[in-house]
């Protein structure tokens, strides 16, 4: 799998470019914009990195987690995700193209993934939060059929992808859930914690709504990850007001043991952190440095797919997946 089949360069392009002009648009009066400690050790020992799209980006002395400080509040960042011509964007021109190589090539085995701890359940209630189209519930559902599978998506538009699904779907902010507490077998969240405004009261709720023994099975960024420091400040993936909570394995295992967690598992199992820093280097002109410019340029597919393999190995791609277990 290469950067390209789930993200058209020049469509992700021209996303990030709304972005930057919805940003302008909606945040433009900072008076209400709220400053928070590390979310993950509760540090308040923040040292200043960069600013991009006006928003600040500091890091934790202590844990290393970066955080955009201050931030919008929750009600502003949920107006943004309604009623941005971003959000519209990526519903319809980034994502759809590529939701059914995103199928094959993400959600299925992620569901194939978590199957193996559900290990054979049935009459278990599964909810994905942030369900988008309904991709992971649609696999899962596949795999384990006699389950029920509820898809949480405050999107009007992709909440509606979800119900032409079969999926029983709520159209509503987790946070905005309700009747839910202690009735989960397995909460799902894909690419969710980074955009939260307060990722630490989404894990409390999420915590509160699991059974005994439920499972909280996530993906989000890891700011350690390769192409992530690599990059910093030119990264993609460090694009706010998307994306506003940057943990490592390390910080995020703290936070989800701090909160009464057991952690099962975290992992980088990324494919992408050299296909990333390549498409950089080749078709952005970033100048990385000699070592990296010879291996973009002179180095053949198998050396590639060796040190990318290297990198997932060793905890060091900037995607994290995370099992955890109240």
């Amino acid at each position: 799998m290469k950067e390209a089949d789930i993200r058209k360069p020049d469509v992700f392009n021209k996303y990030l470019e709304l972005v930057r002009q919805d940003t302008a648009r909606l945040f433009n009066d900072k008076s209400s914009f709220a400053y928070f400690n590390c979310f993950a050790c509760g540090s308040d020992e923040l040292s200043f990195e960069f600013e991009k799209n006006s928003f600040r980006y500091v890091s934790c002395k202590k844990c290393l987690s970066l955080l955009v400080n201050p931030r919008p509040s929750f009600e502003s960042l949920k107006k943004f995700y309604a009623n941005s011509a971003s959000a519209t964007f990526f519903a319809n021109e980034f994502f759809k193209p590529v939701a059914e190589i995103r199928k094959n090539e993400i959600f299925r085995p992620r569901a194939l993934y978590i199957s193996k701890f559900l290990n054979g359940a049935s009459r278990k209630l599964i909810g994905d939060i942030g369900a988008g189209f309904g991709l992971f519930l649609e696999e899962l559902r596949a795999i384990l059929p006699n389950n029920k599978y509820i898809a949480i998506e405050p999107s009007i538009e992709m909440a509606a992808k979800c119900r032409e699904k079969g999926l029983d779907t709520k159209c509503v902010c987790f946070e905005e859930l309700e009747n839910a507490e202690g009735k989960f077998d397995l909460l799902s969240a894909f690419e969710l914690i980074e955009h939260l405004y307060n990722p630490v009261s989404f894990l409390n709720r999420a915590y509160s709504i699991l059974k005994p023994g439920g499972f909280l099975f996530l993906t989000t960024l890891n700011v350690l990850g390769f192409d992530i420091l690599l990059l910093w400040e030119k990264s993609k993936s460090l694009t706010p007001p998307h994306h506003l909570n940057f943990f490592n394995p390390n910080s995020l295992e703290q936070l989800l043991k701090r909160l009464g967690f057991k952690v099962i598992e975290i992992s980088t199992p990324g494919k992408l952190d050299w296909d990333i820093v390549e498409g950089m280097i080749k078709n952005e002109n970033v100048v990385l440095g000699r070592f990296w410019n010879l291996l973009a340029k002179r180095r053949d597919d198998v050396c590639k797919n060796e040190f990318q393999d290297w990198i997932a190995k060793n905890n060091l791609s900037s995607h994290m997946r995370i099992l955890a277990q109240k």
